[in-house]
């Protein structure tokens, strides 16, 4: 295999080009005089284990230059049709790639070669090691000084959501799209198109320009829906008899995909009618499906008035050196919480484990928050807000809480025992003479007030210590470095996914903190 071998010298049109780069796409500078650092022999070692060394068909080209080709392409946001034409158009990508020598408008890589480098990158995890290079890379550069860092590490962790790429559908289009597919498949694998299929399935709907455009109805009349819904349904239940019907070798991977995901969608959204048929659920399933092209995206929420449709970004930033050490992609609907997991195997492949851990609420409840605190090292988040108190009653705030002996203590000085993630219930008949029952419960007369104790009852307790004091508010405010990465992430990529499932947006996500950290360590070398 042919090894990459960029120039380390510049030559007089390098440097005119540097120039003018430097200007404006400062990264191209950058690039250009540490390539050879970043992809030192070691590192081309492991890029070209990826490979099997056959030596049987084509001659792959360079994999560090195609690796450099791929981080130019997402700083410049490019698509793979203008990474191959730029490769061979744009003196930066042709100065940067070591190909300023080679014939003028020849592209360094074809379309499909970038996509299967691609491909390899995520299969070989070395999307995660490309990560851990930069992060190497930029502790090196002249301007970066070790002695000035915290001995202790600081990360601080976030998240954004992400729009997937897939087409979010309704019933009757999941339904439709997804039938569609495993037409055009059948046509594929019997060498016929998908007129001839839909006529031998008896499926006319599914040449349709759209499934509603086929159905053609009124849709403001009474039960009209459910009757276009079970017209489409007993098209969809003879396309699939037919398709039984025909060789085993004709139903591949591709067409299988379409063929499950025709099975859930309609186990989730349709339910049997009681006077016959099927109608639309209510109510939504858990884990609902919502892109037939994009099977890992769904719905999630920002907040009760912000939703939207495909995944949450999150990273982990030492907050120090303002580097990018872990990433991960989860889908909409999925809790901030169970993506620590990833984001620790991430830096636990670099050795580092945080001292500080920094986040919000969202993740309050993570592996990464336990084991944080069992190392005896410190969480700093806000508290949650807890049970919010009637006007004028007191709060849980009013309550003292002695984590050592295990008590609370209500306004009046009575006393009660707790135990973590129970309701403390206060005698009824302490409750009900005092002088204070006015202003502390509404509770009917016999009862006493009850309050909820936390299962993390001694760590809110200190969360919310924290915020009594200038400093730690000032502590709390120091999240912000994440959120900036994550702007500037947010600000290259824009608010949707170039790619569609959760491993690839994964992997985009990684080449975006890749290119973030590399400017990380161009500033570091601008200001030496």
């Amino acid at each position: 295999m042919e090894r990459w071998k960029p120039a380390v010298e510049q030559s007089a049109r390098e440097q005119r080009l540097l120039k003018l780069a430097g200007k404006s796409r400062k990264l191209f500078v950058f690039l250009r005089e540490h390539r050879h650092e970043l992809f030192d022999e070691a590192f081309q070692d492991e890029l070209e284990a990826m490979y099997r060394q056959t030596g049987q068909g084509q001659a792959p080209q360079p994999p560090a230059m195609m690796c450099m080709a791929l981080l130019v392409q997402a700083y410049t946001q490019a698509s793979d049709a203008e990474a191959v034409c730029l490769s061979g158009t744009d003196s930066r990508w042709r100065m940067v790639l070591d190909r300023l020598g080679a014939d003028e408008d020849e592209p360094a890589f074809s379309q499909g070669g970038l996509q299967q480098f691609r491909e390899r990158l995520i299969a070989t995890e070395m999307d995660r090691r490309l990560l851990e290079r930069t992060v190497e890379v930029a502790k090196r550069t002249k301007g970066f000084d070790s002695k000035k860092t915290p001995k202790t590490l600081r990360v601080g962790v976030d998240s954004r959501p992400l729009e997937g790429a897939g087409r979010v559908e309704d019933t009757l289009n999941l339904l439709g799209h997804a039938g569609r597919k495993v037409a055009e498949g059948m046509a594929l694998a019997l060498g016929t198109d998908v007129e001839e299929v839909c006529q031998q399935a008896d499926a006319p709907l599914l040449r349709a320009s759209s499934i509603k455009a086929g159905l053609d109805i009124d849709w403001s009349a009474p039960d009209a829906k459910v009757d276009a819904l079970n017209r489409l349904c007993q098209q969809l239940d003879r396309l699939m008899a037919w398709v039984a019907k025909q060789s085993e070798s004709c139903v591949e991977a591709p067409l299988t995909r379409y063929i499950e995901a025709l099975a859930q969608v309609r186990e989730q959204d349709l339910e049997p009618r009681p006077e016959g048929g099927v109608q639309i659920r209510q109510g939504v399933a858990a884990d609902r499906r919502i892109s037939i092209e994009d099977p890992d995206m769904r719905h999630g929420r920002k907040s009760k008035s912000k939703r939207f449709n495909g995944y949450k970004q999150h990273v982990g930033t030492d907050l120090d050196t303002e580097l990018v050490v872990a990433c991960a992609v989860t889908p909409a609907n999925r809790p901030e919480e169970e993506a620590t997991l990833a984001l620790q195997e991430d830096m636990a492949h670099q050795e580092l484990f945080p001292d500080v851990l920094l986040i919000d609420r969202a993740y309050l409840n993570s592996s990464m928050t336990e084991d944080v605190l069992a190392s005896g090292g410190d969480v700093v988040c806000r508290p949650w807000r807890g049970a919010s108190a009637k006007p004028g009653l007191f709060g849980k705030r009013d309550f003292k809480v002695n984590i050592r002996d295990g008590t609370l203590t209500c306004p009046a000085g009575e006393v009660e025992p707790f135990e973590p993630g129970a309701v403390v219930q206060f005698d009824p008949e302490a409750c009900g003479p005092c002088k204070l029952r006015s202003s502390c419960t509404q509770a009917a007369s016999g009862k006493g007030r009850s309050v909820t104790m936390g299962d993390d009852e001694w760590l809110q307790k200190r969360l919310r210590s924290r915020l009594q004091s200038r400093a730690g508010r000032a502590q709390l405010r120091e999240r912000v470095g994440v959120e900036h990465r994550l702007a500037h992430l947010a600000n290259r990529q824009g608010p949707k996914g170039r790619y569609r499932g959760t491993r690839r947006n994964l992997f985009d996500l990684r080449r975006l903190a890749v290119v973030q950290n590399l400017e990380v360590a161009a500033r570091y070398q601008r200001a030496a």
